[in-house]
């Protein structure tokens, strides 16, 4: 497919219903308002020429981004583009989600997460802790750096109430992907999700609502999931 055929689907595939919601959220034009599902029956045309994956998300269309990175091949991904993509994550549905799902998969996974982490713009930081997390969720427990993590979820205890707002959102997420899929650190990050509570984030006109960290890790215990790995963080 070329991109003028994959714009012309997407705008088939667009409603106005969709584009209120992703515009309430914080999405801004141009998109088309595509459902991830009826988008996801394009990414087998197009993961087969990473060229196209790259064209789409340069076309700044919330909707050709988010297929992108549906569609890229992460370890593909150098960094130079990487930064290019985190640069232009103009809202968090595409710093949090998009970027942070492609650079988590890609080859510099954490040299980009850290770096990010102490960002001064927001959606860059948001971008930066969601590649950590999202990286911890695939990564084998003996890959990881315990000591970092048990110093990132320190911080986290430390500051997160006084964070920029969509920060507090991925550092709640963060403690939760430590305490679920990292089995060493579980009690640990339980301990940290107890401390930090209920975490207040601006949600805007929306009915998404922050998770309780310790809540979301029992329930993952209970389950008796603690530990257990997702194949790909991209969905």
């Amino acid at each position: 497919m070329t991109l003028e055929e994959v714009m012309e689907r997407l705008a088939e595939m667009g409603t106005e219903q969709t584009k209120k919601t992703f515009l309430r959220h914080g999405a801004r034009e141009p998109l088309f308002g595509v459902k991830v599902g009826d988008m996801k029956k394009l990414v087998k045309y197009i993961k087969k020429d990473q060229q196209l994956v790259l064209a789409l998300y340069n076309t700044g269309n919330y909707d050709a981004m988010y297929l992108a990175g549906l569609s890229v091949n992460p370890k593909l991904l150098n960094k130079t583009t990487l930064q290019d993509w985190v640069e232009k994550a103009y809202w968090h549905g595409l710093a949090e989600y998009t970027v942070a799902w492609a650079a988590a998969e890609s080859n510099f996974a954490l040299e980009l997460a850290r770096e990010w982490i102490e960002a001064d713009e927001e959606t860059i930081a948001v971008c930066g802790w969601s590649t950590y997390a999202n990286y911890i969720s695939i990564s084998k427990d003996d890959d990881l750096d315990l000591d970092e993590i048990r110093g990132l979820l320190n911080r986290v205890e430390n500051t997160i109430h006084s964070e920029r707002n969509r920060v507090r959102y991925v550092m709640n997420t963060f403690v939760i992907c430590a305490g679920s899929y990292v089995k060493p650190l579980h009690e640990e990050a339980l301990r940290v999700a107890s401390a930090i509570g209920k975490v207040q984030v601006n949600v805007g006109n929306t009915a998404c609502k922050v998770p309780v960290a310790e809540d979301y890790i029992q329930k993952v215990e209970q389950k008796g999931k603690i530990g257990v790995k997702k194949k790909t963080c991209i969905c």
